[in-house]
């Protein structure tokens, strides 16, 4: 935690106020009216006290100054509104959207590639092995994966969590969306997932944010080894609609177009949609060109990564406000034990004061039966 600031330190000129009350203001005068007593001397002379004339000045004790003292130098630091700024806070935000549009066609099973130990291996497990190594440097990313084939589905969507993309990959596999490919299906789905995902952000962060601010790199990595056979949405179409949208498509082509996969690669439509959406394209023979292709990539979509720190303003006057009133609190209840106490040793000194001055009545009365039967007996002899 920081230092405490205050608010409005000027408020601190109002600690000496109540000394210059009491210096400079004159004392309050109250009248108070008296009850005359005949015992009045005997009641003194019980007490020990001496009668004075004049006015007399209540003060207070020292604990109760000290608790004055205490009450007005929190309730004048409370108006100061202390503050206390907390540990910077890390937002991070992360910078591009990354989609992986991924061919789940019958020729993805072809055996044409070769891994690093030289065994022959499918298009589909070559593709599944350099995706893995793509994606875990994209941190800092979100990634999308959407595989696509008689139609295209949406596998995962966009999501930070490398981990759990990389699991959801592995659990893909031809034959999941049929056996032809749909490249504008695949592009138009990316699009609407792209538009899902800034409607998610915009609302996220409130409506009366900039969309601007809240927009980020949008990109599509498509990755196929066939032509586009019978989209609802042409592929060129699709690209169009993305260029609009803000959205780049790369296209990496796997195999050789005129040899292999279920149809020549049409090359042609497939530098027509990276041209289109500002993109680039790639062209992989084998699981080393594939790599190389995916490195290329990551060159021209380097990891966006923006973060910003920021710290929590805690405000503290309400502690002193509650030190106060649990302190008056305590006063009070010790003032109230003091005066019950007090209450009852007047009590007792006035039972006291009535004793004594019911036995000295009563000696009175004894002396005067005693001298009125001593006049009596005298009067009597006299008459004898």
């Amino acid at each position: 935690m920081s230092s405490i600031d205050l608010t409005y330190p000027w408020l601190l000129l109002l600690l000496p106020l109540p000394f210059l009350v009491m210096r400079f203001s004159k004392a309050y005068k109250t009248k108070q009216t008296a009850i005359k007593v005949p015992f009045f001397q005997v009641l003194i002379d019980t007490l020990n006290e001496k009668p004075s004339e004049g006015a007399s000045m209540l003060s207070p004790r020292l604990w109760q100054r000290v608790i004055l003292v205490l009450s007005w130098c929190c309730l004048v630091l409370a108006m100061t509104k202390p503050t206390q700024l907390s540990e910077p806070q890390l937002r991070e935000q992360l910078g591009r959207d990354v989609m992986i549009a991924l061919d789940l066609s019958g020729s993805m099973n072809e055996t044409d590639f070769v891994d690093d130990s030289g065994k022959r291996i499918s298009r589909i497990d070559a593709a599944k092995q350099v995706l893995q190594d793509f994606s875990a440097t994209r941190q800092g990313d979100r990634l999308g994966l959407i595989l696509f084939a008689d139609a295209a589905f949406l596998q995962t969507p966009f999501t930070a969590d490398i981990a759990v993309w990389q699991s959801l990959l592995a659990q893909s596999d031809t034959g999941m969306a049929g056996q032809s490919t749909h490249l504008g299906d695949a592009i138009g789905l990316s699009i609407k997932v792209f538009e899902q995902a800034e409607q998610d952000t915009v609302s996220a962060q409130g409506t009366d944010q900039d969309i601007n601010e809240t927009s980020v790199e949008k990109v599509v990595i498509l990755l196929t080894d066939g032509n586009d056979t019978g989209s609802f949405v042409a592929p060129i179409d699709a690209a169009k609609v993305a260029a609009v949208k803000g959205i780049r498509v790369h296209v990496i082509a796997m195999g050789d177009p005129l040899t292999v996969g279920e149809q020549a690669l049409d090359m042609e439509t497939i530098d027509r949609i990276t041209s289109e959406t500002g993109g680039s394209t790639f062209t992989a023979l084998d699981k080393q060109q594939l790599d190389e292709a995916y490195q290329a990539v990551s060159l021209l979509e380097p990891q966006l990564f923006n973060s910003t720190s920021y710290q929590i303003t805690y405000t503290l006057h309400h502690y002193l406000v509650i030190f106060v009133v649990i302190l008056y609190l305590l006063a009070f209840s010790a003032s109230l034990l003091l005066q019950s106490g007090g209450h009852q040793s007047k009590l007792a000194g006035t039972k006291v004061v009535n004793t004594k001055a019911t036995q000295e009545t009563k000696a009175t009365q004894e002396t005067k039966a005693t001298q009125q039967t001593s006049v009596e007996k005298i009067k009597g002899e006299q008459d004898v």
